[in-house]
């Protein structure tokens, strides 16, 4: 679908994608890309089975809310052919107003680029808070493709459109300014949520997220949700594909919308969710936790295959 991928030393990448941050910013992303060559020992169990596709997005490395441990953890556990990143990995719009980087994204990066270097096709489709990125489509860097949108063919044969999805975000497009105040009230909701969630650990309850619940409350949230998936399934079915794979509203979901197969990836920050393909072709949601389990098989949404 895109033209052959030219290479990218990765500083130059890091120098110019930063280039609208200080100084400091340039010299703290330069000094981490030259660190996350250094590790190439590849620590997946040899006896994991290996999954066909992976398709994580909205992982927001950079801020607070990112839960890289438990990111890390689910990589170990799932290699796979491919890897697509679908948008929003590294938060350009928080790492602008304060930069946050600890050593664990520092490893999350590190991991990312080691599966490429190991022979995973690791194929990143930049979103909205790393837009920056979208400037070197078509090329590629640390063996790690960039490109605006791409397609993914199951074992099954189903032809899945993989975008961001941000271009059918109505606040993105037409009041930006308005997507900056609602990630700063975002932020802060995730921030009320850590204290919540440290609380809950010390008394023994499991993880549970308060924007997710909050969304699934609000009645306009929830419209918003649903009218987002009308549209990008209607945008997959006028392009002939028979399924999208997309992030950004940080729903994880796998449902038939008018016939065609909708699959959100979800996101990690809240929910630790990924979509997966197995060997023949299934696919399901994870919610990587305490208790993980599968959240949706798409077993029964393949009418479209028929």
């Amino acid at each position: 679908m895109m033209a052959r991928q030219n290479s990218l030393p990765g500083n130059e990448l890091f120098k110019t994608s930063y280039a609208g941050l200080d100084a400091t910013l340039v010299s703290e992303a330069m000094a981490f890309e030259r660190r996350s060559l250094q590790d190439d020992e590849d620590d997946c169990p040899v006896d994991r089975t290996r999954l066909r596709a992976i398709f994580i997005s909205d992982l927001h490395i950079g801020t607070p809310g990112f839960q890289a441990e438990a990111l890390l953890d689910f990589l170990k556990h799932h290699p796979s052919d491919m890897l697509y990143l679908v948008g929003d990995i590294v938060d350009g719009w928080q790492l602008r107003r304060r930069w946050f980087w600890p050593q664990s994204h520092n490893d999350v990066v590190q991991k990312l680029l080691r599966r490429a270097r190991k022979g995973c096709r690791v194929i990143y489709v930049p979103g909205n808070h790393d837009e920056f990125a979208r400037h070197f489509v078509g090329h590629a860097f640390g063996g790690v493709e960039v490109m605006h949108e791409t397609a993914h063919t199951t074992a099954k044969g189903l032809k899945l459109w993989v975008v961001h999805g941000d271009y059918f975000d109505g606040v993105i497009q037409c009041a930006k300014w308005l997507a900056y105040v609602g990630d700063w009230l975002y932020e802060l909701t995730l921030r009320v949520n850590r204290h919540l969630n440290s609380f809950r650990a010390r008394i023994g309850l499991d993880y549970w997220s308060l924007s997710a619940y909050l969304k699934h409350k609000v009645k306009k949230a929830v419209n918003f949700i649903s009218d987002f998936e009308v549209a990008v399934a209607h945008e997959a079915q006028r392009r002939g594909f028979d399924g999208v794979v997309c992030g950004h509203i940080h729903h994880a979901e796998i449902r038939d919308v008018n016939g065609i197969l909708y699959c959100n990836d979800g996101d990690w920050v809240e929910s630790r969710t990924a979509l997966v393909e197995h060997a023949d072709g299934r696919l399901e949601i994870i919610r990587w936790g305490a208790n993980t389990l599968p959240l949706k098989r798409a077993a029964d949404l393949v009418a479209v295959a028929a």
